[in-house]
Formats: C-alpha cells, structure tokens, sequence
C-alpha cells in the first residue's frame, strides 16, 4: 500500500482524506469502512422513531409532550413525498386544536426528519443544555411536540395551531457518510404555514463530534433573545453569538 503525504492531517477530521491506495484502487480496509459509513447513513435514514423514549426522558426534566404525525403516512410516502412530511395529520390537528390552552413564547419540535438515530442520541441532551437559557429569558415553554415523519416546517404548521411566538425545530438532517447522528435546528419566528426557508435561522451539525450540545444550546438561546429583541428571524437575523460585545442577556454557561 503507498501512503499519503497527509496521514498526519487525519487526527483533525472525519473527512475521507490520506486514505492510500493499493494499485490503482483504495485499500480493501478503506472499502470495507466506506461501505459500513453507507451503511449506517441508510439505516439512520429508516430506523423507526422510538418517540415514547424521548418522552420518558422529557418527563425526568419535568417537561410536558405531545406526539403527532405528519401527513406522510409511512417512511416509503414521507420519502418520496417531501410535501406531506411538512403538514400534519387531519387527527393530530385536531388533537393540537384541543391541547391548545394560552399563547407561549417557545414551542420546542422534536421531529425525526431523515435521521432518527440523531434525534435519539442529541435532542434530550440539547433540551437539557437550553432550560437554563429558556429560564434566563424568562420564556414560557408550551408541551413540547414530538412529530413522526416530519420535514422542518411542519413546526410552522404546529407553531401556527398552537399559537407560539416562537418555534424551534430539532430534526434529524440529511446523514452524512461520516456523520449519520446530526442534528439541525431551526428557528422561526411567528410560525404559521406561509413561511419561507429564508425566515428561520439554522444551527446544524450538533453532536459531539461537531457542534456540542453546550455550543449548540448558547448559539440558539442568543438567537431566542434577538428574536424577540428584533421580532424576526431568517436572513434579516445573524448568528454575531460568537462576539462577546453583543453579549445582553444571553451569556455562555461558564462565564
């Protein structure tokens, strides 16, 4: 096998780089590990929601859920129909239409999106790391949702019945070949069904191995206090929560 100059560089990153060769072809072992990443990306995309884990974990926190479904009745229709993915159930409407009690600032979505093994391994942590935040803020939480065969903006769809202020998403992104366990948030002001991708704020990436959830719950309690700050999210709103100057509230946990 002939090695790469960049061996060194690979203690940095997940990125398949400094793979050698063997011939003209890659080293059997760097096959076999490409074939394994694939693998595990399809099995993130298809393993089932386990939602009722989640709930008994929320529950430890104290913390109230629901669980809907989508208009995508099934994995198969949710993946080829990407539209059902972004509306709810007739049945679980109605449900939310008889759960709906007051206004509350933040509604928090925790949706298996395109991977479910993410949501199982990052959403309770994150959750976790952000009470604090949502507690300095002095937000009002509603029972966060738990949604089967969801897209991100079926939150607006929720937000909008449950009459949010704001909405954050917790959605399994789109597996990579080196990271199947990635979680995205999206935050929106004002859900309702109207809303355009460009008037939410996205934090991706969140794992332990890429953004942690400590990172993770920081970046999106500063961008909560400018959403009500400013009352607006998306492209008029950027993440500045790496500059300590613009600091209000909102400050890291270990400062």
């Amino acid at each position: 096998m002939t090695a790469d100059a960049w061996t060194l560089l690979r203690e940095f990153t997940d990125a398949r780089i400094a793979l050698g060769r063997s011939g003209a072809s890659l080293p059997t072992k760097e096959v076999l590990n490409f074939g394994l990443a694939h693998a595990q990306a399809r099995d993130a995309v298809h393993q089932p929601f386990h939602s009722d884990d989640i709930c008994h974990e929320l529950a430890e926190l104290g913390l109230p859920t629901l669980t809907v479904e989508s208009a995508a009745p099934d994995r198969h229709i949710y993946l080829s129909r990407p539209d059902l993915g972004r509306m709810l159930s007739d049945e679980s409407r109605e449900m939310l239409k008889t759960n709906q009690t007051r206004t509350n600032d933040l509604l928090i979505v925790i949706g298996d999106g395109l991977s479910s093994h993410a949501v199982h391994r990052q959403a309770v942590a994150l959750v976790r790391e952000l009470l604090p935040y949502t507690e300095t803020l002095g937000l009002t939480l509603a029972p966060i949702v738990l949604a089967h065969q969801s897209r991100v903006a079926l939150g607006d769809d929720i937000g909008e019945i449950l009459h949010c202020k704001a909405v954050a998403m917790l959605i399994g992104e789109r597996p990579g070949l080196s990271s199947p366990d990635s979680l995205g948030v999206y935050l929106t002001w004002k859900p309702e069904r109207k809303r355009l991708e460009s008037e939410r704020n996205c934090i991706s990436n969140i794992r332990p191995e890429g953004l942690c959830h400590k990172a993770a719950a920081f970046k999106l309690a500063w961008l909560l206090e400018q959403a009500f700050l400013r009352r607006l999210t998306g492209v008029k709103l950027k993440d500045e929560s790496d500059n300590p100057a613009l600091h209000q509230i909102v400050k890291p946990l270990s400062q």
